[in-house]
């Protein structure tokens, strides 16, 4: 299984990277220095070139690359504003851009740093519905790490339970499309038992978001 971590941490040493860390190390069993981590303030100026000229720079380009070619992925953003910061959603944005289908279908995790517990919510009302709006699978449970949850039990359990989560999602996915990432039918279509028969396939890329249902049916009253 191979895990890419998305930091969108700014400090040296940074709580948002070893939070990325330990997550991935806990879904693969890998150390955290074998772990894939893509650090967004190394690309921020890439970025930035990006929105204006369209086209990433190589360093910019190999790491969506990266992205889009792991089996899950572990996104990780301190708290500014109460919200992600705008490095991180800046990253998804030009990788959108360039591939809509980027992340369709892929199991996330979702997490985030901050100095207060004040802000733990910023996983249900910002990250999880930015990632819903690409089409990525995220797993239900998200790590919230503040200033006073580093040494604490109750953050390791939260970060076992969500590797947990990633590692047996990307598990059955890889199972369901033959272990190859696409399959014959298409890659991430899972294959629904009805009646014994399993003669339904779901493909988590083909859900259409609530929003645009919602519209389509304001549309048609």
């Amino acid at each position: 299984m191979s895990v890419v971590v998305v930091s969108a941490g700014l400090s040296v040493p940074s709580s948002t990277r070893l939070l990325g860390e330990r997550l991935a190390a806990a879904a693969t069993g890998q150390a955290p220095s074998d772990v894939r981590v893509i650090e967004l303030r190394d690309l921020a100026v890439d970025i930035a070139h990006n929105f204006t000229s369209g086209f990433p720079a190589p360093a910019l380009a190999e790491a969506m690359d990266a992205v889009t070619g792991a089996d899950g992925l572990i996104a990780v953003t301190p708290v500014f504003s109460a919200s992600y910061s705008g490095l991180f959603k800046s990253f998804f944005d030009v990788l959108g851009v360039r591939d809509r289908e980027a992340l369709a279908g892929k199991p996330v995790l979702i997490a985030a740093t901050g100095g207060t517990p004040r802000h733990s919510l910023v996983l249900e009302h910002a990250l999880r519905p930015l990632f819903a709006h690409l089409r990525a699978v995220v797993v239900p449970t998200g790590v919230y790490a503040a200033s006073q949850d580093w040494g604490d039990k109750g953050l390791d359990a939260r970060i076992e339970r969500a590797a947990g989560e990633l590692a047996a999602l990307t598990g059955a996915l890889s199972a369901a499309s033959g272990g190859t990432g696409g399959g014959a039918d298409g890659g991430g279509a899972i294959s629904v038992t009805r009646g014994g028969a399993a003669d339904d396939k779901f493909d988590a890329r083909n859900v259409v978001p609530f929003e645009e249902q919602l519209a389509a049916l304001r549309s048609a009253g």
